[in-house]
């Protein structure tokens, strides 16, 4: 037996049987015009013979008609064989001349809407329903035997088989069967891993034995975090409103870093409902360097950026409510990379129209903070898997561990700083005060440094602006774990804050208990904690 791959393949029998009927008129026209045969099923050969074009059912080809609601119709010899006879075999050639096999030089197949029924929140059944058979037998069929057969499964490539048929006489070459090959077993695999990863999630099966992650290419990147790595963008069906999502109205394309950040940024700014006022977040290298809310976008800008004014050049803008020109004139003042927002008035955009390295973006909505999702990363050999971090603490969730309880304001802010400290890196320690961090401590390796880094930050940024004191002053703290000791504490109390919120659960929660009353600082835990690396 011998499977080695002519040059050129004429094609000269196509099979066409497809859910979305994009472009299947023009490409059943263009191959009719080149003389090749059409065979096709239901929905498909219905619309080729409407537009008038000659097809053969593959029930007649079969002997066989479609039964089962469909369900049996591809999945026979005389189609498999078809697919899979190697044409320079002469026991495969003397097979097809036996059963009366014909060959198919050319298969054009996308599957039943499987991702799109489960985005839509379909029940179990209609779901199961959804789960195409014949087309991934097909597939891996023809794919298997590209020496010989063409398999496009992506509407988006028509144009190119049309064009290599023209380039070749009607042929095609290895080259460009092996790429179709390639795609199409990447079509089928990520098919397979929105099944198995929907059913798990059906059976609430939260660590099945084996779990597939499948992306589309959304764009191939100019270079990773660093010139010297290879990038590319892949996104995953999701609907959730994001980076992803969004449609970028003007400056050039994004980058690796820039990707990273605005997800960040929104993600950070999502967890504001448009409802309760407008809120910004100012991202610099995936941590926020402020974050405020306010009674205006303007305001709440303004306000986010004066807790960093050096960190934000350069950075990345989320805003949750549509943007209007005033807030759009007043980011205007330094160099920004990404500002992305729910919407963008005509009068927005026409100010960042002047900002051409600026990129716009907007999205349909805010990414839901309490959706159901996972997050990953790979280690040497392996994947770690686990939900996103979708916890929320509300004002009952506190308790309140000090003599002194915290005022209403304060609650509130510590509220704020709470939901900021979720986007920091650990460890995390955010300084808060009125509806807007005045101090960030992201990444370091000792809780204790980050309450002074953020301090010290917050007392720069006060000299700068002409304050008196450091921004801390009557602020609250939040931290993303527990503090293991009281000297992260006491540094916050010496920058000013008079409120802690944090997780508890150190062996020595008592000690830091007894420093914050003594301090006269108020605590209240969550028991929940926010690491985030």
């Amino acid at each position: 037996m011998t499977n080695s791959a002519p040059d050129t393949v004429a094609v000269r029998r196509a099979l066409l049987s497809v859910s979305d009927k994009t472009g299947l008129i023009e490409l059943g026209k263009a191959l009719s015009e080149l003389g090749v045969e059409l065979l096709s099923t239901g929905g498909s050969a219905k619309a080729l013979r409407d537009a008038g074009l000659e097809v053969a059912d593959v029930a007649d080809v079969t002997g066989f008609p479609e039964m089962m609601d469909g369900r049996v119709k591809t999945l026979h010899p005389k189609v498999h064989g078809g697919l899979l006879a190697l044409r320079n075999d002469p026991g495969h050639v003397a097979a097809m001349e036996d059963h009366g096999i014909g060959a198919i030089d050319l298969l054009v197949v996308n599957l039943y809407p499987f991702e799109e029924t489960v985005a839509k929140g379909a029940d179990y059944a209609t779901c199961i329903e959804n789960i195409d058979v014949g087309g991934p037998a097909m597939i891996r069929a023809a794919a298997k035997n590209h020496a010989f057969v063409n398999v496009v499964v992506d509407v988006e490539d028509y144009e190119a088989l049309l064009a290599e048929l023209a380039e070749n006489d009607g042929a095609t070459t290895y080259a460009f069967r092996q790429r179709l090959a390639q795609i199409a077993y990447a079509r089928t695999g990520a098919y397979d891993a929105a099944v198995s990863t929907w059913m798990a999630g059906a059976l609430g099966e939260a660590t099945p034995r084996r779990r597939v992650f499948a992306g589309t290419l959304a764009q191939g990147l100019r270079y990773g975090e660093n010139p010297h790595q290879a990038a590319a963008f892949y996104t995953d069906g999701s609907a959730r409103a994001g980076v992803a999502t969004a449609a970028q109205h003007q400056g050039k394309e994004l980058s690796y870093n820039n990707i990273n950040d605005t997800d960040a940024a929104f993600e950070l700014v999502s967890e504001f409902a448009p409802e309760d006022g407008p809120a910004c977040a100012i991202i610099k290298h995936a941590n926020p360097c402020g974050v405020a809310c306010g009674t205006t976008l303007k305001e709440a800008y303004s306000r986010a950026f004066d807790c960093d004014r050096t960190s934000a050049f350069g950075g990345i803008i989320a805003l949750n409510q549509p943007l209007d020109a005033e807030t759009a004139e007043e980011i205007s003042g330094i160099f920004t990379e990404v500002v992305i927002a729910p919407g963008a008035d005509d009068a927005a955009k026409a100010v960042f129209a002047k900002k051409k390295n600026l990129r716009l973006l907007t999205t349909d909505g805010l990414a839901d903070p309490s959706a159901v999702a996972l997050a990953y990363k790979q280690v040497a050999g392996g994947l770690l898997v686990q939900d996103k971090d979708n916890g929320r603490i509300a004002r009952d969730d506190l308790k309140v561990v000090t003599k002194r309880a915290p005022s209403d304001t304060e609650l509130s802010d510590m509220l704020f700083a709470w939901s900021v400290a979720k986007h920091v890196k650990s460890n995390a320690i955010v300084y808060v005060k009125n509806g807007a961090t005045v101090g960030v401590g992201a990444g370091q390796m000792s809780r204790v440094d980050s309450c002074r880094i953020a301090a010290r930050k917050s007392q720069d940024m006060a000299e700068a602006l002409g304050l008196d004191a450091p921004l801390t002053q009557g602020s609250v703290v939040a931290s993303d774990a527990f503090f293991p000791f009281a000297d992260g504490l006491l540094t916050a109390a010496e920058a000013g804050a008079t409120a802690v919120i944090q997780p508890g659960g150190s062996m020595r929660d008592d000690e830091v208990i007894a420093a914050a009353d003594e301090a006269g600082l108020a605590m209240v835990l969550t028991g929940m904690r926010h690491f985030r690396h």
